[in-house]
């Protein structure tokens, strides 16, 4: 077991954190699997049942003390990718234009955009010490602010993954001479719950199965540019 790569993936309960966790299981590596509600998380817990290199636990992105308690859970524990998945639409309605509700807002923003910030600052030690040192965050095509002609609500999604994707830039330059590698990926149109919760109106054009594993490509592949790269390995502008 000490000898496999380690990852821990944030968000695993269901669509793409279900996904790269059966995927990077079958590779043999020792995968940490956390959700916030392992309540809603059946398909996971056999997941972990059928490859012993899994663990689950509970970890809310959201919530600073779950993610403090998670990092002391693993000190000492060297992470190759911390991966941060997880991630939340929001309520489609609140996030319109002539709405624009607060409170949805502050939650959106703190999920999708101080989540994977604080998971970074937190299990800094546990990458550095890793072989790999990647933290790789998921992101969203429509997090592109070149990309804005089409009509569409969800303000607050939008607003919150072109964040996430400022403060990983930012960090990547932080981080740097330390050698962390920063990844800034977007899986496409994937068939999962959250796409259909937005509401698009436009069919998914790729299933999570095919979806992760082009995106856990560009991982392996991962340099230290910090680029916002499409799962199928176009540059996303910024």
């Amino acid at each position: 077991m000490s000898d496999r790569p380690v990852i821990l993936i944030t968000g695993c309960n269901r669509g793409l954190g279900l996904e790269f966790v059966a995927q990077y299981a079958a590779r043999g590596w020792r995968v940490i699997a956390t959700a916030r509600n392992l309540d809603d998380a059946a398909e996971l817990l056999a997941l972990a049942a059928k490859y012993p290199n899994v663990s689950v636990e509970s970890l809310d992105v959201g919530d600073g003390a779950s993610i403090d308690a998670a990092a002391a859970r693993h000190a000492g524990t060297a992470i190759d990718v911390l991966l941060n998945n997880a991630g939340l639409l929001g309520d489609r309605e609140k996030q319109a234009f002539d709405v624009l509700d607060y409170s949805t807002f502050e939650e959106v923003m703190r999920v999708n955009t101080y989540g994977p910030l604080a998971m970074a600052k937190t299990f800094l030690p546990h990458v550095l010490a890793g072989a790999q040192k990647k933290i790789v965050t998921i992101t969203s095509g429509l997090s592109s602010i070149t990309n804005t002609r089409q009509v569409g609500r969800l303000f607050f999604y939008r607003i919150s993954k072109a964040g996430v994707n400022m403060a990983m830039r930012v960090m990547q330059a932080e981080l740097r001479e330390r050698g962390i590698k920063v990844g800034i990926l977007a899986p496409g149109m994937v068939d999962t719950r959250l796409f259909r919760q937005g509401g698009g109106g436009m069919p998914a054009a790729v299933s999570a199965t095919q979806s992760v594993a082009a995106v856990m490509k560009h991982i392996d592949e991962l340099t230290q540019d910090a680029e916002i790269i499409l799962y199928t390995g176009e540059k996303v502008p910024w």
